[in-house]
């Protein structure tokens, strides 16, 4: 496995996101053009035009497959899906179970893809990918800005009729995605890439107080934002669907499990048994790829066998319906 980097268009594995103090800091991603419904950005809204490359181990990519899910647009959207295992180029395409090879640019690894938009490319390789096949490049690698696209600009194409982006609910949607993104879903990286006690202290402090802090408005509402889900409850969900079985062991995020908070757990098992959502769900592909591929912290690259979790067990979010 490699976590590397490309620079000037060629592999490296010299990747460090840490700086002096231990403190893991994540390179922004920076392929950020845009697709319109009306074709003003360059990229039009089309079916059969884009094609998403991810990972189902991924929190970021996950995203974009629940929101592909979610608003039917399977057919008009394109899916590669890589090995969950990093290998020495990083992520890689295989025909190993859940894994979907590279049907549009027939490549080996996924640094190719990045390296065929911009051949001088320097940065970290990452998913999701949102790439344009009829102007050959990548449109944009930032999961936060794929599912608004995804949810708002492709109306016309969509066959199901979920929003997730209400317009009295915008600015309490961007809000929310804002204050949830640092402390929690980048928070467990922070914890479990911090090289310093104090690193990984503040971090995780920080981690559970947010945590706790969501604990209590989902006392009161079925969701981050009320009543309906939005894009809030996608970016909240895919950290939380990871954190018993890998953020709570391999990233030291221990204070707490997520089934020892009575809202947060039947929040989580709400949105999961959700079927276009629990589709898009694979624990082997999650715990195989944290535990195999960042042997800097499990280096004998054991996945454990538990936690054993039942996220088909009966929830209690209805009673905000009644």
């Amino acid at each position: 496995m490699a976590l590397g980097m490309m620079v000037d268009g060629k592999w490296t594995t010299e990747w460090n996101e840490r700086d002096r103090s231990g403190k893991f800091n994540r390179t922004p991603t920076k392929f950020r053009d845009r697709i319109t419904a009306d074709g003003s950005s360059g990229f039009k809204a089309e079916s059969g035009r884009y094609h998403l490359y991810v990972s189902l181990a991924c929190p970021w990519a996950h995203r974009t497959l629940i929101m592909r899910k979610l608003k039917g647009l399977e057919d008009v959207i394109g899916v590669s899906i890589v090995d969950p295992i990093l290998s020495d180029k990083g992520w890689a395409f295989s025909e190993q179970p859940g894994a979907i090879p590279d049907s549009v640019n027939h490549t080996q690894y996924l640094q190719d893809i990045y390296v065929k938009a911009d051949p001088k490319y320097t940065g970290r390789i990452t998913v999701p990918v949102l790439w344009d096949k009829e102007k050959q490049t990548i449109v944009n690698n930032e999961s936060r800005e794929i599912i608004r696209m995804l949810d708002v600009e492709f109306t016309e194409f969509a066959t199901l009729e979920n929003n997730l982006y209400p317009k009295e609910l915008q600015q309490q949607i961007d809000d929310t995605i804002d204050k949830i993104y640092m402390p929690i879903n980048n928070g467990v990286y922070r914890s479990g890439f911090a090289t310093t006690q104090d690193a990984y202290n503040d971090a995780v402090t920080e981690l559970f107080e947010n945590l706790d802090h969501w604990e209590s408005v989902l006392a009161n509402q079925r969701f981050l934002c009320g009543n309906q889900l939005t894009e809030a409850d996608i970016c909240m969900f895919t950290t939380l669907i990871r954190f018993d079985s890998v953020y709570h062991g391999h990233f030291k995020c221990n204070l707490r499990r997520i089934v020892d908070y009575p809202n947060l757990w039947n929040y989580l098992k709400d949105l999961y048994q959700r079927p276009e959502i629990k589709e898009t769900c694979n624990l082997d592909h999650i715990k195989r790829h944290y535990y195999m591929s960042q042997t800097q912290i499990n280096p004998t690259q054991i996945v454990p066998k538990g936690p054993v979790i039942d996220f088909d067990e009966r929830h209690d979010r209805d009673r905000f319906n009644a």
